[in-house]
């Protein structure tokens, strides 16, 4: 259908909120308003539904292979599940290439295989595994295929040191890329670990105590150092897990860092009791970073809402439970580490969030679909609801309640770390540029309809100035 009118729902973007309707037009919004006509639309009634702009995740792996062991998802089950929780486009993060690749290895690897699999729109992260010269010098060529972001780890075998994140956050200061971080200090995390195993300490919980707040926070601190070095560079801590990390980003920002900050579900919603489960429970809830204190969920809770922190991604990562067990039932540090969320983002985020008083309905547009759209060079193409944007459009109705279980939701993964919750609020339309994509629970688009985003770069002025809006 070449016209869509979307009459009679609560529109919703990240500044304000009004009955009315929206037209969309050869797969772009063309007008907003009340009492819309045109003549051989297709008329979708969204009578008691919130119209929102299509959630944006910033931090995918649906195609992610580690250790020889590959996610359940791939880019076209990941993609559908990402429609039926109301996202409507996703950045993938690629995994480690093979050692001493071209920094555009994996870029070109994950866009030859998500083309013609997705049903929603997607970007891809680079990410910097190792340094030299040449590295260095792909930024630009990076940057050419639409790729505003590289991704940077302080820990695995991937991670750089201090001198080669330096070389780097210099030249993504002159291009305008946006740096982003895994923050954890390896030496930590590593000499926990030898310690925990020697003394015979192996069941999940130690998972979560072979990576405490400190290491977070230093690694954020020092991420934080380093850019102001680099001359004020840019930088975006992902999966923020602790109150003392978001500290150290509230002090970066008072001295004028351009800091951003993503925050995902699990880190709001579970804490570290989950690793306690009986029989191999805990297992499901192992993730870098792990679940954290009650007092670390509030703190980021109250960041979200007061704009500490920017943007609610997921780091959805499916390996699926029996392989988690089979592999780390004696061992924690052998389980795959990740979990699935992209499905469940949007229901979650209104249900605990905008239903409990933690988060307006504004903002929870802000942080699920604007904010990371701009940080990421996507906005107004994608997080708008605005004529010129993409008709991303999703109905969420409020008053619909899921019980969370793998049985009922479209993803590939034999468990949910949110299983049994009750959720109140759920998407139950989703079109991606003009095109139904999801219809209560029902995926209606083909394979393939989604398409590869390119991004826009930003200079640090723009970076700072799009992030207060």
């Amino acid at each position: 259908m070449d016209h869509i009118l979307i009459k009679n729902g609560l529109i919703a973007d990240g500044v304000e909120t009004a009955q009315g309707d929206i037209l969309i037009s050869q797969g772009v919004i063309a007008r907003i308003g009340a009492d819309l006509q045109f003549r051989g639309a297709q008329v979708i009634d969204a009578t008691g539904c919130y119209v929102l702009p299509g959630g944006v995740d910033v931090h995918t792996h649906l195609n992610l292979t580690a250790n020889g062991i590959r996610v359940g998802d791939g880019f076209l089950t990941g993609s559908a599940s990402a429609a039926f929780g109301g996202t409507t486009c996703i950045v993938e993060h690629p995994g480690f290439g093979p050692r001493g690749c071209s920094l555009l290895h994996q870029v070109d690897q994950y866009g030859q295989e998500a083309t013609g699999q997705t049903v929603i729109d997607y970007g891809l992260h680079g990410v910097v595994q190792h340094l030299d010269d040449k590295v260095l010098d792909e930024l630009a060529a990076l940057a050419e295929k639409g790729v505003s972001t590289v991704k940077i780890y302080l820990t695995y075998d991937g991670r750089l040191e201090d001198d080669q994140i330096l070389r780097v956050l210099d030249r993504t200061r002159q291009l305008g890329l946006l740096a982003i971080f895994h923050a954890e200090n390896h030496a930590i995390i590593s000499f926990l670990k030898e310690r925990l195993l020697a003394e015979g300490k192996r069941t999940p919980i130690y998972h979560a105590l072979s990576r405490p707040d400190y290491c977070e926070a230093e690694a954020i601190q020092r991420i934080l150092s380093l850019a102001e070095a680099a001359g004020g560079a840019p930088v975006y801590i992902a999966h923020l897990s602790t109150a003392l990390g978001l500290q150290a980003i509230e002090e970066g920002r008072r001295r004028g860092l351009q800091a951003y900050a993503e925050v995902c579900p699990q880190h709001l919603i579970l804490d570290d009791s989950c690793y306690l489960e009986p029989g191999y429970g805990g297992l499901k809830y192992i993730m870098a970073p792990p679940a954290r204190k009650r007092e670390d969920c509030a703190a980021l809770w109250r960041g979200l809402a007061e704009g500490s922190i920017d943007v609610v991604a997921t780091d959805h990562c499916s390996f699926n439970l029996a392989e988690k067990v089979a592999l780390g039932k004696y061992d924690f540090t052998k389980s795959p580490s990740g979990i699935p969320g992209v499905e469940t983002r949007l229901p979650l985020m209104f249900s605990e969030g905008f239903r409990r008083d933690r988060l307006s309905i504004n903002r929870f547009v802000e942080v699920t679909a604007a904010a990371p759209a701009r940080l990421m060079g996507l906005y107004p193409r994608k997080g708008a609801l605005a004529p010129g944007s993409d008709g991303d459009v999703v109905l969420l109705d409020p008053d619909l309640e899921k019980t969370i279980t793998p049985a009922h939701l479209f993803q590939n993964a034999d468990y949910s770390p949110y299983e049994g919750m009750r959720v109140r609020g759920w998407p139950t339309l989703t079109l991606v540029r003009g095109r139904v994509v999801m219809v209560r629970g029902q995926l209606v688009a083909q394979k393939g309809w989604g398409q590869y985003i390119p991004r826009m770069l930003m200079t640090q002025t723009a970076v700072k100035e799009e992030s207060k809006r």
